[in-house]
């Protein structure tokens, strides 16, 4: 930190509202977002999250994976600087040899690796601080906070920013998403896998995993290990998709860093085949959970229903009816912001996806067409322009980008290239709208201030 030399200088020029920009979420993506603000002159800039310390983001809560799936070399949160590199950490605390035999990063080590490196870029953060709200006024945007104080109680708290990021993980602008019959259950008998879930209590009991994707299998390997008796796993297809060991390093760069640049009927066909191929898993969670003699897998099996009864869940599926103790939906996400609390009452003038394209009926998908429209700085799109352009100074950095940009944002591959993309364009926005003639620019010196001068000026 010595060698990046000073900080620059706050260049930006209005203070009329608390902040420049308001980062939500503070795990990998945030905590990054936060520094490269900082080192790019934008200095009041405020990064919060709803959770505890040391517990923002996902890898100490509902990550269950025993590796990262993207390869130990691809380039991370580090912006640029290899000594904040996960090599550079881990050679530090364990020696070359030991980085050179890693053919993944273990999930706890990177999550030692992501706390360590906030540790050190110093970002500060305002815990147990959740955006409940979001309004536009006329140069910028009201948020409404809910601050949960050390005593438990809660206060409501607004403040003013002229940018916003959402850098909100894989719930994105949205949420888990669920058959309705799922949502009827009690909490006590389900979950989603992004859920915090006690697997301790799933210990002699039967449970059913609905979804066959790596976050479904993990969800199984896991209870299973807590001493779960039976994880039956359902999936719609004839067979799993299961991918090689993820350790690719020959990823076409080209093609993830231009997607964005492709036209909007080659992204849409691109991820509605995706959509439809069904979730894929990794070789390591198949291979985790079927080491296990209660594991069990139904293929060709989708649920039509699930109901409880008398503490138990009922499901009938399509190779028969079923019961158990506990079920987990590893259905994934949807990020329909209508759906999303904070979102609310400005999600009508956010342009979708329907909004800006129809697709041939041969490719229409109901989900995808509700996903946020972004722009090349990851910028939420207005659907009434002039009236609407409020929403542009959302910006979204989390798997809701998927659809706009090709990869989930947030995730370790998007940081290296995508957390400059996007601060380039906050910069470019908050720049330009300071050259504005019609808004007021920084206040001259008073006369007093020049009368401490003015006498050395050749008049």
């Amino acid at each position: 930190m010595r060698r990046f030399g000073d900080d620059p200088d706050n260049w930006v020029r209005r203070t009329s509202s608390d902040h420049d920009v308001v980062v939500i979420g503070a795990g990998q993506a945030g905590i990054g977002i936060g520094f490269a603000l900082r080192r790019a002159g934008i200095v009041r800039s405020a990064v919060i999250d709803a959770a505890a310390p040391g517990e923002a983001g996902s890898w100490t809560t509902i990550a269950r994976m025993h590796t990262l799936r993207t390869p130990k070399t691809w380039p991370q949160p580090e912006y640029g600087y290899p000594e904040l590199s996960f090599r550079a950490w881990y050679e530090h605390l364990h020696g070359q040899a030991a980085y050179d035999i890693l053919e993944n990063i273990p999930r706890t080590v990177w999550a030692q690796y992501v706390a360590w490196f906030g540790r050190t870029v110093n970002v500060p953060v305002r815990h147990h601080t959740r955006l409940v709200g979001v309004a536009p006024a006329s140069d910028h945007l009201v948020l409404r906070l809910a601050v949960t104080g050390t005593d438990g109680h809660m206060d409501e708290r607004v403040e003013t920013t002229r940018k916003l990021v959402l850098a909100t993980g894989v719930e994105g602008t949205g949420g888990p998403a669920l058959p309705p019959y799922f949502r009827a259950l009690p909490a006590h008998l389900a979950a989603h896998t992004g859920d915090r879930i006690d697997f301790t209590q799933l210990a002699g009991r039967t449970v059913a995993v609905l979804g066959a994707g790596s976050s479904a299998l993990d969800a199984a390997a896991v209870a299973l290990e807590a001493g779960a008796q039976q994880a039956h796993v359902f999936t719609r297809r004839s067979e799993l998709l299961v991918q090689g060991p993820s350790r690719n390093t020959g990823r076409n760069v080209g093609a993830k860093e231009n997607y964005h640049r492709r036209n909007d009927a080659d992204r849409w066909k691109a991820q509605v085949l995706a959509a439809r191929a069904g979730r894929s898993c990794t070789l390591e969670s198949v291979t985790r959970a079927s080491a296990f003699p209660g594991f069990r897998i139904h293929l060709s099996a989708p649920w039509r229903h699930a109901r409880a009864d008398g503490g138990k869940v009922l499901v009938d599926a399509a190779d028969g009816s079923h019961v158990f103790d506990f079920v987990i939906a590893g259905t994934g996400y949807q990020y329909d912001p209508r759906t999303r609390p904070e979102l609310v009452e400005i999600a009508p003038h956010i342009s979708l996806w329907r909004d800006r394209y129809e697709p041939p009926a041969e490719l229409a998908h109901e989900t995808l067409a509700c996903v946020p429209y972004l722009g090349p700085g990851y910028e939420l799109v207005g659907k009434e322009p002039g009236t609407t352009s409020f929403v542009g100074r959302i910006h979204v950095f989390s798997a809701a980008a998927g659809l706009s940009f090709g990869i989930p944002a947030g995730d370790a591959q998007s940081l290296a290239t995508g957390i400059p993309r996007l601060v380039d364009a906050l910069s470019r926005d908050l720049f330009f709208e300071d050259l504005d003639p019609q808004q007021p620019a920084r206040p001259r010196p008073t006369e007093d201030h020049r009368s401490l001068y003015e006498h050395a000026i050749w008049k």
